[in-house]
């Protein structure tokens, strides 16, 4: 038996909102080639929205400004065939005093992401709008 997949959507079920607390997410942006571009970042869960901070200067940035699809992918680190898959738009929004860099995602992960900016980089809050998403557990059970 392969398991099961449960796909809303817009909502994260129960059965999977504990990888909201995972560290890290992959996301996948449309590069400028039309081709997919894949980083590991940080995240915030944020109810059903996922947040993330982003510094100007990256090729992920450039690619939502030119493009908002997205897809933020969670893996289960405890067991690699349960996942999150969140699909949708970003929105991109400035974040001048770097209050969402210095609130959430410090508190998170107990870093100031800002000590990572070069000088002159700025940060943006990304904001991702499911339009799907579908909650993978290929382990079988339940």
């Amino acid at each position: 038996m392969l398991g099961r997949c449960v796909t809303t959507t817009l909502t994260i079920p129960e059965s999977h909102r504990d990888l909201l607390d995972t560290s890290t997410a992959v996301l996948g942006t449309v590069g400028p080639d039309g081709r997919p571009q894949l980083s590991a970042v940080w995240f915030v869960a944020d109810g059903d929205d996922l947040k993330v901070s982003l510094n100007t200067t990256r090729q992920k940035t450039k690619n939502l400004r030119a493009n908002p699809a997205v897809n933020l992918f969670v893996l289960d680190p405890q067991n690699p065939q349960r996942y999150l898959e969140v699909r949708g738009d970003a929105d991109v929004a400035d974040d001048p005093d770097r209050a969402f860099a210095a609130g959430p995602v410090s508190e998170k992960y107990g870093v100031d992401v800002r000590t990572f900016d070069g000088p002159g980089a700025e940060r943006v809050v990304v904001t991702v709008r499911p339009t799907r998403i579908n909650a993978v557990d290929m382990s079988g059970g339940a």
